[in-house]
Protein backbone atom coordinates (compact mmCIF):
# COMPACT_ATOMS: atom_id res chain seq x y z
CA UNK A 1 0.00 0.00 0.00
CA UNK A 2 2.46 2.66 -1.12
CA UNK A 3 1.78 6.34 -0.59
CA UNK A 4 4.29 7.88 -2.93
CA UNK A 5 6.22 5.03 -4.47
CA UNK A 6 6.17 6.75 -7.85
CA UNK A 7 8.59 9.39 -6.59
CA UNK A 8 11.36 6.83 -6.25
CA UNK A 9 13.64 6.41 -9.26
CA UNK A 10 14.99 3.01 -10.22
CA UNK A 11 18.75 2.85 -10.40
CA UNK A 12 18.97 5.67 -7.85
CA UNK A 13 22.02 6.90 -5.99
CA UNK A 14 22.84 5.43 -2.61
CA UNK A 15 21.85 7.53 0.40
CA UNK A 16 24.98 7.84 2.55
CA UNK A 17 23.29 9.02 5.75
CA UNK A 18 22.03 6.54 8.34
CA UNK A 19 18.20 6.63 8.36
CA UNK A 20 16.52 7.88 11.54
CA UNK A 21 14.78 4.52 11.91
CA UNK A 22 18.20 2.89 12.34
CA UNK A 23 19.76 5.68 14.38
CA UNK A 24 17.36 4.82 17.19
CA UNK A 25 18.86 1.31 17.46
CA UNK A 26 22.08 0.04 19.00
CA UNK A 27 22.72 -2.07 15.92
CA UNK A 28 26.08 -3.52 17.02
CA UNK A 29 24.54 -4.77 20.26
CA UNK A 30 21.51 -6.04 18.36
CA UNK A 31 23.42 -7.94 15.70
CA UNK A 32 25.81 -9.39 18.27
CA UNK A 33 22.84 -11.39 19.50
CA UNK A 34 21.12 -12.14 16.19
CA UNK A 35 21.22 -11.16 12.54
CA UNK A 36 18.24 -13.28 11.57
CA UNK A 37 20.45 -16.04 10.13
CA UNK A 38 18.50 -19.21 9.42
CA UNK A 39 15.14 -17.44 9.20
CA UNK A 40 13.23 -17.35 5.91
CA UNK A 41 10.79 -14.51 5.30
CA UNK A 42 8.29 -14.75 2.46
CA UNK A 43 7.57 -11.29 1.00
CA UNK A 44 4.17 -11.34 -0.70
CA UNK A 45 4.32 -8.21 -2.81
CA UNK A 46 5.44 -6.95 -6.24
CA UNK A 47 8.59 -9.05 -6.34
CA UNK A 48 12.13 -8.40 -5.11
CA UNK A 49 14.45 -6.98 -7.74
CA UNK A 50 17.75 -8.86 -8.01
CA UNK A 51 19.28 -5.81 -9.70
CA UNK A 52 19.90 -4.13 -6.36
CA UNK A 53 23.22 -5.36 -4.89
CA UNK A 54 22.10 -4.71 -1.31
CA UNK A 55 19.13 -7.05 -1.46
CA UNK A 56 20.30 -9.58 -4.08
CA UNK A 57 22.45 -11.62 -1.62
CA UNK A 58 19.45 -12.00 0.69
CA UNK A 59 17.09 -13.43 -1.95
CA UNK A 60 16.51 -17.13 -1.42
CA UNK A 61 15.28 -19.86 -3.71
CA UNK A 62 11.66 -20.82 -4.17
CA UNK A 63 10.28 -17.49 -5.37
CA UNK A 64 7.19 -17.53 -7.55
CA UNK A 65 4.96 -15.14 -9.47
CA UNK A 66 1.18 -15.46 -9.25
CA UNK A 67 0.60 -12.81 -11.94
CA UNK A 68 2.69 -14.23 -14.82
CA UNK A 69 5.69 -12.11 -13.99
CA UNK A 70 9.18 -12.82 -12.69
CA UNK A 71 9.57 -12.75 -8.90
CA UNK A 72 13.07 -11.26 -9.06
CA UNK A 73 12.05 -8.53 -11.52
CA UNK A 74 10.13 -5.82 -9.67
CA UNK A 75 8.88 -3.10 -12.03
CA UNK A 76 6.76 -1.48 -9.32
CA UNK A 77 9.48 -1.20 -6.69
CA UNK A 78 7.25 -1.70 -3.66
CA UNK A 79 8.34 -5.25 -2.84
CA UNK A 80 12.02 -4.38 -3.23
CA UNK A 81 11.66 -1.62 -0.64
CA UNK A 82 9.76 -3.92 1.71
CA UNK A 83 12.38 -6.67 1.40
CA UNK A 84 15.23 -4.20 1.89
CA UNK A 85 13.88 -3.03 5.24
CA UNK A 86 13.87 -6.64 6.36
CA UNK A 87 17.17 -8.00 5.10
CA UNK A 88 19.26 -5.62 2.94
CA UNK A 89 23.02 -6.10 3.33
CA UNK A 90 25.36 -3.25 4.12
CA UNK A 91 27.11 -1.54 1.23
CA UNK A 92 29.90 1.01 1.04
CA UNK A 93 28.40 4.39 0.24
CA UNK A 94 24.99 3.61 1.70
CA UNK A 95 23.97 4.32 5.29
CA UNK A 96 21.04 1.94 4.95
CA UNK A 97 20.92 -1.71 5.99
CA UNK A 98 18.10 -4.11 6.81
CA UNK A 99 16.97 -4.88 10.35
CA UNK A 100 17.85 -8.57 9.93
CA UNK A 101 20.66 -8.70 7.33
CA UNK A 102 21.27 -12.39 8.00
CA UNK A 103 17.73 -13.41 7.10
CA UNK A 104 16.65 -14.76 3.72
CA UNK A 105 13.76 -13.21 1.80
CA UNK A 106 11.62 -15.17 -0.66
CA UNK A 107 9.85 -13.14 -3.38
CA UNK A 108 6.22 -14.14 -3.92
CA UNK A 109 4.96 -11.78 -6.60
CA UNK A 110 1.20 -11.40 -6.45
CA UNK A 111 1.00 -7.90 -7.95
CA UNK A 112 2.91 -6.52 -10.94
CA UNK A 113 2.99 -3.38 -13.06
CA UNK A 114 0.50 -5.08 -15.38
CA UNK A 115 -1.79 -6.96 -13.03
CA UNK A 116 -2.98 -6.35 -9.47
CA UNK A 117 -3.51 -9.24 -7.13
CA UNK A 118 -6.66 -9.94 -5.15
CA UNK A 119 -7.61 -11.76 -1.96
CA UNK A 120 -7.63 -15.12 -3.76
CA UNK A 121 -4.12 -14.67 -5.19
CA UNK A 122 -3.00 -13.47 -1.75
CA UNK A 123 -4.39 -16.65 -0.24
CA UNK A 124 -2.62 -18.73 -2.88
CA UNK A 125 0.67 -16.98 -2.09
CA UNK A 126 0.25 -17.63 1.63
CA UNK A 127 -0.44 -21.32 1.01
CA UNK A 128 2.61 -21.53 -1.24
CA UNK A 129 4.75 -19.89 1.48
CA UNK A 130 3.48 -22.50 3.94
CA UNK A 131 4.64 -25.25 1.58
CA UNK A 132 8.05 -23.59 1.49
CA UNK A 133 8.15 -23.87 5.31
CA UNK A 134 9.12 -20.24 5.82
CA UNK A 135 9.24 -18.78 9.33
CA UNK A 136 7.61 -15.41 8.63
CA UNK A 137 5.28 -14.04 5.95
CA UNK A 138 5.28 -10.27 5.37
CA UNK A 139 2.11 -8.85 3.81
CA UNK A 140 2.34 -5.11 3.14
CA UNK A 141 -1.07 -4.92 1.51
CA UNK A 142 -4.67 -5.75 2.31
CA UNK A 143 -8.33 -5.53 1.47
CA UNK A 144 -11.28 -3.82 3.17
CA UNK A 145 -13.76 -6.43 1.90
CA UNK A 146 -16.08 -7.92 4.51
CA UNK A 147 -14.73 -11.07 6.23
CA UNK A 148 -17.59 -13.20 4.89
CA UNK A 149 -16.10 -12.73 1.41
CA UNK A 150 -12.61 -13.74 2.45
CA UNK A 151 -13.00 -17.46 3.02
CA UNK A 152 -9.90 -18.58 1.05
CA UNK A 153 -7.77 -15.91 2.78
CA UNK A 154 -8.92 -17.00 6.22
CA UNK A 155 -8.28 -20.64 5.35
CA UNK A 156 -4.74 -19.73 4.24
CA UNK A 157 -4.07 -17.94 7.52
CA UNK A 158 -5.32 -20.96 9.46
CA UNK A 159 -2.99 -23.10 7.34
CA UNK A 160 -0.05 -20.88 8.29
CA UNK A 161 -1.06 -20.96 11.96
CA UNK A 162 -1.11 -24.77 11.92
CA UNK A 163 2.52 -24.71 10.76
CA UNK A 164 3.62 -22.10 13.34
CA UNK A 165 4.25 -19.42 10.72
CA UNK A 166 4.04 -15.79 11.79
CA UNK A 167 2.18 -13.38 9.50
CA UNK A 168 3.15 -9.70 9.76
CA UNK A 169 0.59 -7.45 8.07
CA UNK A 170 0.35 -3.69 7.55
CA UNK A 171 -2.62 -1.93 9.14
CA UNK A 172 -3.35 0.28 6.11
CA UNK A 173 -2.88 3.87 4.98
CA UNK A 174 -6.44 5.23 5.15
CA UNK A 175 -6.09 6.85 8.56
CA UNK A 176 -6.03 10.51 7.51
CA UNK A 177 -9.46 11.18 9.02
CA UNK A 178 -8.68 9.28 12.21
CA UNK A 179 -11.72 7.08 11.55
CA UNK A 180 -11.24 3.40 12.28
CA UNK A 181 -11.54 0.86 9.49
CA UNK A 182 -10.70 -2.80 9.10
CA UNK A 183 -8.01 -3.91 6.67
CA UNK A 184 -7.47 -7.63 6.13
CA UNK A 185 -5.50 -9.72 6.89
CA UNK A 186 -4.22 -7.26 9.53
CA UNK A 187 -7.66 -6.88 11.14
CA UNK A 188 -8.46 -10.56 11.63
CA UNK A 189 -8.89 -10.91 15.40
CA UNK A 190 -9.41 -14.65 15.59
CA UNK A 191 -5.90 -15.70 14.54
CA UNK A 192 -3.07 -15.50 17.04
CA UNK A 193 -0.35 -15.79 14.38
CA UNK A 194 -1.16 -12.39 12.78
CA UNK A 195 0.75 -9.29 13.91
CA UNK A 196 -0.99 -6.09 12.81
CA UNK A 197 1.46 -3.20 12.41
CA UNK A 198 0.68 0.52 12.32
CA UNK A 199 3.13 3.24 11.27
CA UNK A 200 4.72 5.52 13.84
CA UNK A 201 6.50 8.85 13.37
CA UNK A 202 9.70 10.19 14.94
CA UNK A 203 7.79 11.02 18.13
CA UNK A 204 6.53 7.44 18.55
CA UNK A 205 2.99 8.57 17.72
CA UNK A 206 0.70 7.34 14.96
CA UNK A 207 1.71 8.64 11.55
CA UNK A 208 -1.23 10.71 10.21
CA UNK A 209 -1.90 8.26 7.36
CA UNK A 210 -1.72 5.10 9.49
CA UNK A 211 -5.05 3.31 9.83
CA UNK A 212 -6.21 3.12 13.46
CA UNK A 213 -8.28 0.19 14.60
CA UNK A 214 -9.11 -2.23 17.37
CA UNK A 215 -6.81 -4.88 15.90
CA UNK A 216 -3.61 -2.77 15.82
CA UNK A 217 -1.05 -4.76 17.83
CA UNK A 218 2.08 -2.66 17.56
CA UNK A 219 3.67 0.16 15.58
CA UNK A 220 6.97 0.58 13.77
CA UNK A 221 8.65 3.49 11.99
CA UNK A 222 6.84 4.24 8.74
CA UNK A 223 7.74 7.86 7.94
CA UNK A 224 10.69 8.86 5.74
CA UNK A 225 11.79 5.25 5.38
CA UNK A 226 14.95 4.59 3.37
CA UNK A 227 15.24 1.31 1.47
CA UNK A 228 16.41 -0.44 -1.68
CA UNK A 229 14.97 0.15 -5.16
CA UNK A 230 15.12 -1.87 -8.40
CA UNK A 231 18.34 -1.59 -10.44
CA UNK A 232 20.28 -0.37 -7.40
CA UNK A 233 20.37 2.53 -4.99
CA UNK A 234 18.11 3.82 -2.24
CA UNK A 235 15.09 6.06 -1.94
CA UNK A 236 12.73 7.43 0.70
CA UNK A 237 9.08 6.41 1.03
CA UNK A 238 6.42 6.17 3.73
CA UNK A 239 3.49 4.01 4.67
CA UNK A 240 2.44 1.14 6.90
CA UNK A 241 3.84 -0.99 4.07
CA UNK A 242 7.30 -0.13 5.38
CA UNK A 243 6.41 -0.32 9.07
CA UNK A 244 5.37 -3.97 8.68
CA UNK A 245 8.78 -5.18 7.38
CA UNK A 246 10.53 -3.26 10.17
CA UNK A 247 8.50 -5.36 12.62
CA UNK A 248 9.03 -8.48 10.49
CA UNK A 249 12.78 -7.89 10.67
CA UNK A 250 12.56 -7.61 14.46
CA UNK A 251 10.57 -10.85 14.54
CA UNK A 252 13.20 -12.55 12.36
CA UNK A 253 15.93 -11.54 14.82
CA UNK A 254 13.95 -12.93 17.74
CA UNK A 255 13.01 -16.15 15.98
CA UNK A 256 16.61 -16.72 14.89
CA UNK A 257 17.89 -16.25 18.44
CA UNK A 258 15.55 -18.98 19.71
CA UNK A 259 15.52 -21.12 16.58
CA UNK A 260 17.49 -23.93 18.18
CA UNK A 261 15.85 -23.84 21.59
CA UNK A 262 14.46 -27.20 22.71
CA UNK A 263 11.06 -25.68 22.01
CA UNK A 264 11.19 -22.83 19.45
CA UNK A 265 8.95 -19.87 20.14
CA UNK A 266 5.49 -19.92 18.62
CA UNK A 267 4.12 -16.99 16.57
CA UNK A 268 1.88 -16.05 19.50
CA UNK A 269 4.87 -15.92 21.86
CA UNK A 270 6.85 -13.82 19.38
CA UNK A 271 3.96 -11.36 19.12
CA UNK A 272 3.52 -11.19 22.89
CA UNK A 273 7.25 -10.57 23.38
CA UNK A 274 7.44 -7.82 20.77
CA UNK A 275 4.45 -6.16 22.43
CA UNK A 276 5.90 -6.56 25.94
CA UNK A 277 9.23 -5.01 24.98
CA UNK A 278 7.86 -2.23 22.77
CA UNK A 279 8.55 1.39 23.61
CA UNK A 280 5.43 2.33 25.52
CA UNK A 281 4.00 5.76 24.87
CA UNK A 282 1.04 5.15 27.15
CA UNK A 283 0.46 2.65 29.94
CA UNK A 284 -1.78 0.41 27.85
CA UNK A 285 -2.54 -0.42 24.24
CA UNK A 286 -4.61 1.91 22.10
CA UNK A 287 -6.09 1.78 18.62
CA UNK A 288 -3.39 4.01 17.12
CA UNK A 289 -0.09 2.27 17.85
CA UNK A 290 -1.12 -0.78 19.85
CA UNK A 291 1.27 -1.56 22.70
CA UNK A 292 3.86 0.90 21.42
CA UNK A 293 6.73 1.05 18.94
CA UNK A 294 8.66 -2.15 18.31
CA UNK A 295 12.11 -2.19 19.93
CA UNK A 296 14.31 -4.96 18.45
CA UNK A 297 17.17 -4.37 20.89
CA UNK A 298 14.94 -4.61 23.96
CA UNK A 299 13.28 -7.71 22.52
CA UNK A 300 16.65 -9.45 22.16
CA UNK A 301 17.95 -8.28 25.55
CA UNK A 302 15.02 -9.90 27.34
CA UNK A 303 15.12 -13.70 27.13
CA UNK A 304 12.00 -14.20 29.22
CA UNK A 305 9.62 -16.49 27.40
CA UNK A 306 6.19 -14.83 27.48
CA UNK A 307 3.23 -16.72 28.89
CA UNK A 308 0.44 -14.23 28.21
CA UNK A 309 -0.39 -11.06 26.37
CA UNK A 310 0.94 -7.79 27.87
CA UNK A 311 -0.72 -6.05 30.79
CA UNK A 312 -0.99 -2.27 31.22
CA UNK A 313 1.82 -0.60 33.13
CA UNK A 314 1.05 0.50 36.67
CA UNK A 315 -0.61 3.93 36.72
CA UNK A 316 1.49 7.02 37.29
CA UNK A 317 0.39 10.59 37.91
CA UNK A 318 1.24 11.39 34.30
CA UNK A 319 -0.65 8.47 32.85
CA UNK A 320 -3.68 8.36 35.13
CA UNK A 321 -6.83 9.56 33.51
CA UNK A 322 -5.27 10.34 30.17
CA UNK A 323 -7.56 10.19 27.16
CA UNK A 324 -6.23 8.87 23.89
CA UNK A 325 -7.09 11.05 20.90
CA UNK A 326 -6.59 9.95 17.29
CA UNK A 327 -3.81 11.82 15.53
CA UNK A 328 -5.20 14.46 13.19
CA UNK A 329 -3.97 15.24 9.70
CA UNK A 330 -1.74 18.29 9.74
CA UNK A 331 0.01 20.33 7.11
CA UNK A 332 3.41 21.76 7.92
CA UNK A 333 4.27 21.55 11.59
CA UNK A 334 2.36 18.90 13.53
CA UNK A 335 1.16 19.47 17.13
CA UNK A 336 3.81 17.03 18.36
CA UNK A 337 6.53 18.86 16.47
CA UNK A 338 5.27 22.22 17.73
CA UNK A 339 5.29 21.03 21.33
CA UNK A 340 8.79 19.63 20.87
CA UNK A 341 9.98 22.95 19.41
CA UNK A 342 8.45 24.96 22.23
CA UNK A 343 9.97 22.64 24.83
CA UNK A 344 13.40 23.31 23.38
CA UNK A 345 12.99 27.00 24.14
CA UNK A 346 11.88 26.27 27.71
CA UNK A 347 14.44 23.77 28.93
CA UNK A 348 17.85 24.81 30.17
CA UNK A 349 20.94 24.60 28.03
CA UNK A 350 22.14 21.52 29.88
CA UNK A 351 19.17 19.49 28.61
CA UNK A 352 18.91 21.03 25.17
CA UNK A 353 20.51 18.22 23.19
CA UNK A 354 18.37 15.55 24.82
CA UNK A 355 15.12 17.53 24.65
CA UNK A 356 15.62 18.17 20.96
CA UNK A 357 15.33 14.44 20.34
CA UNK A 358 12.57 13.10 22.59
CA UNK A 359 12.89 14.58 26.10
CA UNK A 360 15.32 13.64 28.84
CA UNK A 361 13.10 11.17 30.68
CA UNK A 362 12.26 9.19 27.54
CA UNK A 363 15.92 9.15 26.46
CA UNK A 364 16.97 7.71 29.81
CA UNK A 365 14.18 5.15 29.71
CA UNK A 366 15.11 4.04 26.19
CA UNK A 367 18.79 3.80 27.12
CA UNK A 368 17.96 1.53 30.02
CA UNK A 369 15.82 -0.66 27.80
CA UNK A 370 18.42 -0.99 25.08
CA UNK A 371 21.20 -1.82 27.56
CA UNK A 372 19.07 -4.42 29.29
CA UNK A 373 18.85 -2.50 32.58
CA UNK A 374 15.08 -2.30 32.57
CA UNK A 375 12.61 -5.05 33.40
CA UNK A 376 10.57 -5.08 30.18
CA UNK A 377 6.93 -5.95 30.20
CA UNK A 378 6.37 -5.64 33.93
CA UNK A 379 2.76 -5.69 35.07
Amino acid sequence: MPLNSGECKFGADDIPETPWSLQRLLTKQMWAQSTGKGVRVAVIDTGIDAGNPQIKPAIGSGGKSFVKGKPTDDRVGHGTKVAGIIAAHSKSGSGFVGIAPGATVIPLQQTSDEKAGNSDSLAAAINYAVRLKVNVINISQGTDASPDKLGPLQAAIRNAAAQNILIVASAGNDGASGKEKNMYPASFQQYDNVLSVAASDRNNERAPFSQPGERVDIAAPGVDMVSTVPDGGNCVDQGTSFAAPYAAGAAALLIAKHLHDPKPWTPREVIWHLEQTAERVRREADHNIGWGVVDPVAALNDDTRPTASPKPDKPTNAAAGSNIQPAAVTFGESPEERRARISIYIVGAGLLAVAAVVGSSIAIRDWRRKTGLNNHGEA
